[in-house]
């Protein structure tokens, strides 16, 4: 397998990555597991975590076509949030998994993310949790409120311990229109939201049609004691 030398990123990439990298024979999975590398500084242990929690096969299956190697600094600004989001989204605790509700999913959730344990993509930095949003003397809260510096935008999450309905929707949009218009600013990009759910009907979501919102699925692991 050859790795092409890349002047500016190629210092990024060190033969313990390599070795890690050798084993896989897709060159678009391979490229993807670079491009972390890259786009998240991953040390090897970083590395090693991400093959074995097989991100690249919970990505879409669009997204796993011709998955272009970063070659340079303007490769980073190319990217969506359904080029990151993986599906399902891994979530591992300790704890029983099976008394966990809402709020003690937001919580692994945001140690997840503190942890930079890259689940729901590159780029996310936390703006708050539970972030108050105030409306007529009236405060609504989004379950967790990020910046994406690769998107340039801001970005909703909203976890629902429940399979997907069509009336989630319209909650997050709410709250991503007012993002826009009070928070926003001119020189950002349009607000993005991620709902996650915990499970997904796939003949429900073929009449899904805004594309500022992606959705995606969550599974909690006992400690990765349990399959992918």
């Amino acid at each position: 397998m050859n790795f092409p030398i890349v002047q500016t990123l190629s210092g990024q990439l060190s033969w313990s990555h390599i070795i890690e990298l050798l084993p896989l024979k897709n060159e678009n999975e391979r490229n993807y597991y670079i491009n972390q590398v890259i786009l998240n500084n991953l040390s090897v242990r970083e590395l090693r975590n991400e093959i074995k929690s097989k991100a690249f096969n919970r990505l879409s299956y669009a997204d796993k076509e011709n998955i272009k190697l970063i070659t340079n600094e303007e490769d980073k600004y190319n990217l969506t949030l359904s080029d990151m989001i993986k599906d399902p989204i891994i979530i591992k605790t300790d704890k029983d998994i099976n008394n966990l509700n809402e709020k003690a999913i937001h919580k692994l959730l945001i140690e997840m993310i503190e942890d930079g344990f890259m689940e729901l993509g590159s780029g996310f930095a936390l703006i708050g949790h539970e972030y108050p949003l105030k409306i007529n003397n009236k405060t609504y809260r989004t379950d967790l409120l990020f910046f994406n510096y690769e998107t340039n935008s801001f970005v909703v999450v909203e976890v629902k311990n429940e399979e997907y309905k069509p009336s989630q929707i319209g909650q997050i949009r709410f709250y991503m229109d007012y993002i826009d218009k009070n928070i926003k600013k001119e020189h950002h990009s349009k607000t993005e939201g991620i709902l996650i759910v915990k499970e997904k009907d796939k003949y429900v979501m073929k009449y899904i049609n805004d594309k500022g919102i992606y959705i995606t699925s969550f599974k909690l692991l006992n400690n990765m004691r349990e399959k992918i």
